[in-house]
C-alpha cells in the first residue's frame, strides 16, 4: 500500500525536504504540491491524496483555518516552525505535528502512524467475504458441486461415502471423516459414526431416530446427548 501525498507549505526549502523525504520512504508516493491552502483546495478534489503535509503559518489563510473551514479533508500531518501550536493541531483530529526542522527519523515515525491508520480504516470498510455455499467431490470422474443446503445427510460405508442430496445419491471415495472437514460445523453435525446430518433438514427427532428427508437415521449411543444438547439448546417450547 502506498499513500499519495500532497505538500501544502509557503516555504520552498520545506517543500524541498518534504518532497525529498516522500521519495526516499517506499510506501509514500508525491501527488503534488501548493505554496498556499486556496491553491490546495482544487488538488485535493482533482487528486484525491490520502495525506496532507500541511504549514501553519502561511499567507492568505493559515493551516488552522484551512483545517477549520475545510470539510471532510485527507489524513494531515502539520509542519511547522512553531511548537505551540500541537495542542491545536490534535484536538483537530491530525495524525501527528513536525516542529522545523525534523529529521527524517520523526518523518518516519508519522508517517507510519498514517499508513497504519489507513490500513485500518481500509480494513474495516472491506465488506468481510461471503461465506462459501458449496463444495466439491470427485464423482464417476467427475468433479461434482454440492451446494450445502440441498445436501441431506452422510452415510459411511466401507471405503467411500455416499452424499444423499435432495436430488441425487453420490458415491465418493472419502472417509467420513473427511468429509467432515469439509461441511461448516454451523450446519452439520455427526450423530452416529457411520452419519453426518443437515441439522436444518431434520423434520422431526422420534426417541432416538432422527427424520431427514424420506429417511429415518439413528443416532449412536456416544453421540445422543451431544445431538441433543445442539439441535435443542434453546429451542425446545415446552407447556408450562
Amino acid at each position: 500500500m502506498k499513500l499519495k501525498c500532497l505538500i501544502i507549505d509557503d516555504e520552498p526549502i520545506a517543500r524541498k525536504l518534504l518532497k525529498e523525504y516522500i521519495e526516499e520512504t517506499d510506501f509514500l508516493e508525491l501527488a503534488g504540491a501548493a505554496e498556499n491552502p486556496l491553491k490546495a483546495t482544487g488538488l485535493i478534489n482533482s487528486l484525491e491524496p490520502d495525506l496532507l503535509f500541511l504549514d501553519i503559518n502561511m499567507p492568505k489563510m493559515s493551516g488552522m483555518d484551512f483545517l477549520r473551514s475545510v470539510p471532510n479533508l485527507p489524513m494531515v500531518i502539520m509542519t511547522t516552525a512553531y511548537g505551540q501550536y500541537a495542542l491545536d493541531g490534535f484536538e483537530m483530529a491530525v495524525v501527528d505535528y513536525l516542529v522545523k526542522p525534523f529529521s527524517l527519523d520523526r518523518f518516519l515515525k508519522a508517517t507510519q502512524k498514517a499508513l497504519a491508520l489507513k490500513s485500518l480504516k481500509d480494513k474495516k470498510m472491506s465488506p468481510a467475504a461471503a461465506p462459501a455455499d458449496h463444495f466439491f467431490v470427485k464423482c464417476d470422474g467427475k468433479i461434482v458441486k454440492i451446494l450445502y443446503d440441498e445436501l441431506l445427510y452422510v452415510e459411511a460405508m466401507a471405503n467411500y461415502i455416499v452424499l444423499f442430496t435432495t436430488t441425487d445419491k453420490l458415491i465418493v471415495y472419502l472417509t467420513i471423516k473427511g468429509i467432515l472437514e469439509k461441511l461448516p460445523a454451523t450446519q452439520f453435525i455427526q450423530v452416529h459414526k457411520s452419519y453426518i446430518v443437515n441439522t436444518r433438514k431434520i423434520k422431526s427427532i422420534e426417541g432416538n431416530t432422527l427424520c431427514i428427508g424420506g429417511a429415518k437415521i439413528s443416532m449412536g449411543l456416544n453421540y445422543t446427548e451431544n445431538v441433543m444438547d445442539v439441535l435443542l439448546n434453546g429451542k425446545l417450547f415446552r407447556r408450562k
